[in-house]
């Protein structure tokens, strides 16, 4: 069933002023943090996906990522970094699935106990997959936020070590080496298109996109069904919004103060895409790029397929978040595949 909220039950709070904003030398350092556990992710162009965009565009594989989707890139640069204090107390995160299994990834590859609080309607792959890594999942609420609110309580009484999902400087400048990989490889790329939840794989894009070109345009997209990162990035303030996507990556209620700060500053562009536009996305990746991808994951491919006739002559790279779609979401989408379009 889709991940559905009601109105969100508190307002989205700025991100404490202790955090700073990760920079570009950041994202340099992350790389070379990660890089003794993690290989670079493929980056391909494929024919069929040219031909359904009319230009040439490159498809960052964060789907191949270990627990298949970015986030493990933040999580191992944090998890590096930790003090000896963290390391005994432990570490503690609520996700809907991608974020806890970077965090019990890196956990698990450093010795330090994880414990993940997750929605009762969490995947249950995704689930099984933190638990697989040594996490213990602790079920809690109906909602995100629900579950995010509780593990921010254990926190508190545990004095565990929380890895917020996006107010976390480590695991922006973490994410962002998927670009800086993208930019090594194509480094004349005009567009970078990324799907945005949380916002810590948009803010982690324009830094290091930005770092190296500033004429690069990074352009996220969001749910429309989901849509408070959108509704914060037009306001130019902290919003929340009701969440009713069935996209996993992509469902927040509630604005987070960091990467609004950087995506302010940084992101060129924001749109929204409706759940069916994501859908469709999904079986072109299948059929078009061979590749799996998770409704985050195909949601940059539903976004260059409505700005199409604005990327004509550009090349552009879609970064795929992530591949942990369930059986039921990959079912919803063959049912719902137009042939007729593209």
């Amino acid at each position: 069933m889709p991940i559905v909220e009601s109105s969100p039950k508190s307002a989205p709070e700025p991100a404490p002023k202790s955090l700073t904003k990760p920079t570009y030398t950041d994202v340099l350092q992350a790389h070379k943090n990660i890089r003794p556990y993690l290989r670079p992710t493929p980056f391909y162009s494929y024919p069929a996906l040219n031909a359904l965009l009319g230009t040439q565009v490159f498809v960052k594989h964060e789907n191949c990522q270990p627990v298949g989707a970015f986030k493990v890139r933040g999580g191992i640069n944090l998890a590096s970094q930790l003090s000896a204090s963290e390391r005994e107390q432990g570490l503690i995160a609520a996700s809907t699935g991608n974020h806890g299994q970077s965090v019990a990834y890196a956990g698990k590859l450093f010795g330090v106990r994880t414990r993940i609080v997750v929605p009762e309607g969490a995947n249950p792959g995704k689930v099984a997959a933190m638990e697989g890594m040594g996490a213990q999942v602790i079920f809690h609420g109906e909602r995100f936020d629900d579950a995010r609110l509780h593990c921010e309580a254990l926190a508190r009484e545990h004095g565990y070590r929380y890895v917020h999902s996006g107010d976390e400087p480590l695991l922006i400048a973490g994410v962002g080496t998927h670009t800086l990989e993208m930019l090594i490889d194509e480094p004349d790329l005009d567009v970078i298109i990324v799907p945005i939840g949380g916002g810590s794989g948009a803010a982690g894009a324009c830094i290091a996109a930005h770092g190296i070109n500033p004429a690069i345009r990074v352009i996220g997209v969001q749910s429309e069904a989901a849509p408070a990162a959108y509704r914060s990035w037009t306001a130019r303030e902290l919003r929340t919004a009701e969440n009713r996507t069935f996209a996993e990556g992509l469902a927040t209620a509630t604005a987070f103060g960091l990467p609004q700060s950087i995506l302010w500053e940084q992101l060129d562009d924001f749109l929204l895409v409706s759940d069916a536009e994501i859908r469709q996305a999904m079986v072109w990746m299948i059929e078009r790029a061979h590749t799996l991808a998770e409704s985050a994951g195909a949601a940059p491919l539903a976004a260059a397929y409505k700005l199409r006739s604005q990327l004509q002559g550009k090349k552009a790279a879609l970064i795929c978040s992530g591949g942990n779609s369930s059986l039921q979401h990959l079912k919803q989408a063959l049912e719902s595949f137009d042939a007729s379009l593209g």
